[in-house]
């Protein structure tokens, strides 16, 4: 028989660790055989106890190459030129990447075969190989990194006091039948590698930056921690109705509640990018990687039809009473709205999704009255679905204001500077404003009884 290495071909001296490697690139890509006993230029020498060596050699497959390639890998021992030499045949493995177990699913422990060599694979071969093996689930997928530690997600589970242990961890699925973590181990780990940047602006538009923060860590982490961040610029607004106080919260807590788990769940972590959230003076945009699943579009979104990208990781946050049920989610959103002139809007595209929450308490905001917003404020209070008369406007947007002038009187009114003048000296009579300055300087503000 002649001896010559080739793509599906090796051979080896002795036995060395290096025979590793060339299991596991074989094992990685079409099969092949390596040949113990035989020279590289194809002398064949021998090995002396055949059966020991073949020992040897499935003892040191076992235990060093994860996951377990023993049953694609066959042993035979041939006699050449009246010396014993091992057969060694390696067929192309289900459970792609094949690994050396103290390396790790990393280049440096993942080989494939090029030319008549076997060489690192690199980071896209990799991820290739997992999803060739576990589908297109990312979820599912093996993560790249198996050194991960579950401290947050720890204690989210002890909070409500839910055992977290392997036996769990294999339940949900961050554990995959070969002992090994998933990508949804991932996500719930501490080494999580996606994260979530919040930008809160001066303005509408994001011109000036008042606060950034990235979010980084365990996907419960980081529904914790940006949750607080958004609950700090969350603003009240306090108003007086005869003798009870009421407070009014810029964004209903149940609104960013669910929008938040919405981002969370929904998102597509197939992609590296970060989720995005920026806080406006006028609103907050939840922006996720991802667009509408296929088959289902808005209107089935909003009558309560869900399809759940990350079913596993779904059924986390339900087992964490984070979540009551699939698909009540915008329904809460837009409930939380109720009565409220502005609504929730969704947008789409093919990659992503984005949940803009309104600011209920924006049209009091300095530079945002409109004799709109002015009528809708007071209707809400008072009940009154007339069209209000031009005094009670002006005295409504000293209210909010605080100050006026003629000019703003004007604006609102859409009058001239005598119809304006007029109203405010009747106003000023009555004794419900209060004029003051001179000239350029003269403005006026509400008496306070």
């Amino acid at each position: 028989m002649l001896f010559r290495e080739s793509e599906t071909i090796e051979l080896k001296e002795i036995v060395t660790d290096e025979i590793k490697k060339e299991i596991i690139a074989f094992a990685n890509c079409n099969g092949g055989k390596l040949y113990i006993g035989v020279k590289d230029d194809g002398t064949v020498i021998g090995v002396d106890d055949a059966d020991n060596v073949s020992l040897q050699i499935s003892n040191m497959v076992r235990d060093t190459i994860k996951p377990d390639v023993t049953m694609f890998v066959h042993y035979e021992t041939i006699e050449e030129e009246g010396k014993e030499i091992i057969a060694i045949d390696i067929q192309r493995g289900t459970d792609r990447p094949y690994y050396l177990a103290k390396k790790g699913m990393r280049p440096e422990g993942v080989y494939v075969r090029q030319g008549y060599s076997s060489v690192p694979a690199t980071d896209n071969a990799i991820r290739r190989m997992i999803k060739e093996t576990d589908g297109d689930c990312f979820e599912a997928m093996r993560s790249l990194n198996q050194n991960l530690t579950f401290e947050a997600t720890k204690k989210e589970f002890d909070l409500r006091k839910i055992e977290f242990g392997s036996k769990q961890m294999q339940t949900l699925k961050l554990i995959d039948q070969d002992g090994l973590y998933t990508n949804l181990g991932l996500l719930l780990s501490d080494q999580c590698v996606h994260t979530i940047k919040v930008a809160v602006f001066q303005g509408t538009d994001q011109m000036v930056f008042k606060d950034r923060r990235e979010f980084s860590g365990s996907l419960l982490k980081q529904m914790n921690e940006v949750y607080d961040f958004i609950d700090l610029h969350n603003q009240t607004r306090a108003t007086i109705e005869k003798l009870l106080r009421i407070d009014v919260r810029d964004y209903p807590e149940i609104a960013v509640r669910e929008a938040l788990l919405n981002m969370l769940v929904h998102r597509d972590y197939s992609f590296s990018s970060s989720a995005l959230i920026s806080v406006y003076i006028d609103r907050i945009e939840f922006i996720s990687i991802g667009g509408l699943m296929s088959g289902i579009d808005l209107e089935d979104i909003m009558v309560g039809l869900s399809i759940c990208r990350n079913q596993e990781l779904a059924n986390v946050f339900y087992r964490l009473h984070l979540i009551e049920a699939y698909g009540t989610g915008m329904r809460k959103i837009m409930k939380a709205y109720e009565g409220k002139e502005e609504k929730p809007k969704i947008e789409t595209t093919n990659n992503a999704f984005k949940i803009i929450l309104p600011n209920i308490n924006a049209k009091y905001e300095t530079g945002n009255i409109t004799s709109s917003n002015i009528k809708a404020t007071t209707n809400s209070v008072t009940g009154d679905k007339n069209i209000l008369d031009d005094e009670e406007r002006v005295l409504e947007y000293a209210r909010v204001q605080g100050v006026l002038t003629r000019n703003d009187v004007m604006a609102l009114l859409k009058v001239s500077a005598s119809t304006a003048t007029r109203i405010l000296q009747r106003l000023v009579k009555e004794n419900l404003l209060k004029q003051n300055g001179k000239a350029r300087n003269t403005h006026y503000s509400i008496i306070k009884k």
